[in-house]
């Protein structure tokens, strides 16, 4: 896969990773990689995160989510279907 190409990836977040600030710590990550995408909470208290981008960065967020912000512990990212469309920025869904 070329550099310039785009890849889109989706994961249920599994962990402590509600009421701890993960969504906004993601949208913040994600906008300063230049990450198009959604995260939200869903209410079996995972987190689903939507993201596109340069596939080298893509993987860079994958990283980050691994570990998450401070006050989270992130224990698995299953991978999901990609929904069909996201939009132009990184927004958080509720």
């Amino acid at each position: 896969m070329s550099a310039d190409r785009e890849m889109s990836r989706a994961f249920k977040v599994h962990g402590r990773v509600q009421g701890v600030g993960f969504r906004w710590w993601a949208q913040h990550q994600a906008r300063r990689l230049g990450l198009r995408g959604i995260v939200r909470n869903c209410r079996d208290g995972t987190v689903e995160i939507a993201l596109a981008g340069r596939p080298e960065v893509v993987d860079e967020m994958l990283v980050l989510l691994r570990e998450g912000p401070p006050s989270a512990r992130v224990t698995k990212l299953e991978e999901q279907a990609f929904p069909n469309e996201v939009g132009d920025g990184f927004d958080i869904g509720f």
